[in-house]
């Protein structure tokens, strides 16, 4: 058990860090090769942070251990909004824009409800996995369209790409991607062999321990960009790195191995994750859209970031629940 434990930490650390690696190893050569900075945030840059969740899911898919990869994106999409928001929320007002209500906001729906389609009949097919992943290629074209009619939003791109040169920008890149397989590997197998030890569902492994672990950087990194008044583009990141998580990180792993999933998946875990995005849409709605405001600008408020937080600690009061009288 102690072994399998450290092998679960070592392993998300590794995913971590080597993810951090590969985003400035990856981001750095696009840009040396005269790539667009939005489209290097919008690709390398998103996907890259995303690329533990994403690695985790194909490698779970190749172990046997799909669910855990559902599991884990599902999971991270709870915390993603019941904690990272939630605590950050109630530490500092998050702002939120007018732009994230009018375009951000739809998509995120939409690819929610297909999601939910997906997984409704209880099994996870190739044909429906590999369609939910193609979402996202209309989905980076048009953002990069809307994106090129903005000059201040370039420049804050630009910024945000690391200046390095190229021999550095391929060390980290496959530093980082060595990292993020090895972690993967370890990763995996430790969960499994915790599951197996407990005698619970790898599902329920990536649901919390996976998918929590997966968060905490973010939840640091949130929480401290708001105690430093640098929190406003919170919202935004947690939008993306949800569509990523459901067009990328579940499909990833339907596509490589279709799977049978537990009864729970869509009722209780699919649900929640609805729910709690459901009600992020609605407080942006109520931010900068409610009563008759037309602003372009909005704040999630404490009391909003305690209705998420609330929301994370109800789900995993219903998942103990059901796991202890199951």
């Amino acid at each position: 058990m102690f072994i399998a434990s450290s092998a679960l930490i070592v392993g998300i650390v590794a995913l971590i860090w080597g993810a951090d690696k590969f985003v400035v190893g990856s981001a750095g050569a696009a840009r040396n090769l005269g790539v667009s900075p939005i489209v290097i945030g919008l690709t390398v840059v998103s996907i890259g942070t995303s690329a533990p969740e994403i690695i985790v899911s194909i490698n779970a898919a190749l172990n046997n251990a799909g669910e855990l990869a559902v599991g884990n994106a599902l999971g991270s999409n709870i915390a993603n909004i019941g904690l990272v928001l939630g605590v950050t929320a109630l530490v500092s007002p998050l702002p939120v824009s007018r732009q994230i209500l009018r375009e951000e906001s739809p998509v995120l729906i939409l690819i929610t409800g297909l999601a939910g389609l997906c997984l409704y009949d209880g099994f996870l097919n190739r044909l429906e996995s590999i369609l939910l992943a193609l979402m996202i290629v209309p989905l980076i074209v048009l953002v990069i369209k809307y994106k090129n009619t903005s000059d201040t939003t370039l420049s804050e791109e630009d910024e945000a790409i690391p200046k390095i040169e190229s021999i550095t920008a391929a060390k980290w890149f496959f530093i980082g991607l060595i990292f993020l397989l090895l972690g993967a590997e370890i990763t995996v197998l430790g969960a499994k062999a915790i599951a197996q030890y407990f005698g619970i569902s790898e599902l329920v492994i990536g649901l919390t321990v996976i998918a929590l672990g997966t968060s905490l950087p973010e939840l640091a990194a949130s929480v401290v960009s708001a105690l430093k008044g640098h929190h406003d583009i919170a919202v935004g990141n947690v939008f993306g790195s949800n569509l990523f998580n459901l067009m990328l990180v579940m499909s990833t792993a339907g596509a490589i191995s279709p799977m049978q999933l537990d009864h729970g998946v869509f009722y209780r875990d699919y649900i929640s994750m609805a729910a709690l995005t459901f009600t992020l849409v609605f407080f942006v709605f109520l931010a900068v859209g409610g009563k008759g405001k037309n602003k372009s600008q909005g704040l999630i408020s404490r009391p909003f970031g305690a209705v998420f937080l609330l929301g994370y600690i109800a789900y995993y009061a219903i998942l103990w629940l059901s796991f202890n009288t199951g």
